[in-house]
């Protein structure tokens, strides 16, 4: 039973929300969304919270998707995710899923580290739900810096994910990986995992820019778009985001296309203010690109 199912069975609290789900999902053709990561320095900085976002992201960007950020939360009890519910349902934003950090290691070696850890994503699989988001993402990270001689890597992880899935099974909610670094930007190795479990509720959040450094990006994207769950877009210098998009397309992939941009250029000691406009302007950058390259507007 998670944190914040006061009173109800997770049975009754999984149907009361099923259809909110179904709906997000069955909307998601080719809308953009923006990843609350986005706003992530501004957010430190004590600009906004999260029961802010909605309104910002329909008055500032017109965006109307939202990706939520499970670190921005600040007390996932009932009450409070009912208020963000209904701060979402006020502004007409669609809540798409929430990525979920800080409750790995779900690839470590200790068994029982990684199970505690399957178990600790599940209070998120609730929330998601409620919110009516159709997924959660999570990381796959744990044992050895050196991945490619770990053998055993993706057979640990099809363990805990398959754990946390079946959890899952019947309230709606995907479980999908981002490539973060590591093991988890290796595009062989996530295919193996997808091919281990294949399971249609598990896939991938897809970063456009999120990949080990030396590999061919472009390579990486082809070889995890089968999987892709969603499309996280990140403009990354050196290398061509409207290829990259194009790419996608190309695959049959329709969906959300969560924004996740940032204001490096803003020293971290600016004002909030600053930072929060920084970051505004990067946001709506990548915006116009995905309105141009995906939803073919001007």
């Amino acid at each position: 039973m998670s944190s914040f199912d006061l009173s109800t069975s997770r049975r009754t609290f999984l149907a009361a929300s099923l259809t909110a789900a179904a709906t997000a999902a069955s909307a998601a053709q080719d809308r953009i969304s923006l990843a609350a990561w986005s706003l992530n320095r501004s957010f430190r900085a004590g600009k906004w919270k999260n029961l802010e976002l909605p309104k910002i992201l329909t008055e500032k960007l017109g965006i109307n998707a939202l990706e939520y950020v499970n670190q921005y939360f600040e007390n996932p009890t009932m009450g409070y995710l009912r208020r963000l519910k209904r701060a979402c349902e006020q502004s007409g934003v669609t809540s798409v899923l929430i990525m979920v950090d800080d409750e790995d290691p779900m690839a470590g070696p200790d068994k029982k580290e990684r199970m505690d850890a399957a178990v600790a994503h599940r209070k998120w699989v609730d929330a998601a739900h409620f919110l009516g988001c159709h997924a959660i993402r999570c990381n796959m990270r744990g044992g050895p810096q050196d991945w490619k001689q770990d053998r055993d890597l993706v057979q640990r992880a099809a363990e805990s994910f398959g754990d946390l899935l079946n959890y899952a099974k019947g309230s709606g909610i995907k479980v999908v990986i981002e490539n973060h670094g590591g093991s988890s930007s290796d595009p062989d190795v996530l295919a193996s995992l997808m091919k281990t479990i294949n399971n249609p509720n598990f896939g991938l959040l897809v970063d456009l820019g999120n990949w080990n450094k030396g590999d061919d990006q472009y390579e990486a994207v082809r070889k995890t778009l089968p999987w892709a769950k969603g499309i996280s877009v990140k403009d990354v210098p050196g290398w061509d985001l409207e290829k990259k998009l194009r790419m996608c397309m190309d695959s049959g992939y329709h969906g959300f296309w969560g924004i996740e941009s940032g204001a490096r250029s803003v020293a971290a000691s600016a004002p909030a203010d600053e930072i929060f406009e920084a970051e505004v302007k990067a946001a709506l950058a990548i915006k116009a690109v995905l309105e141009r390259v995906v939803l073919k507007k001007g």
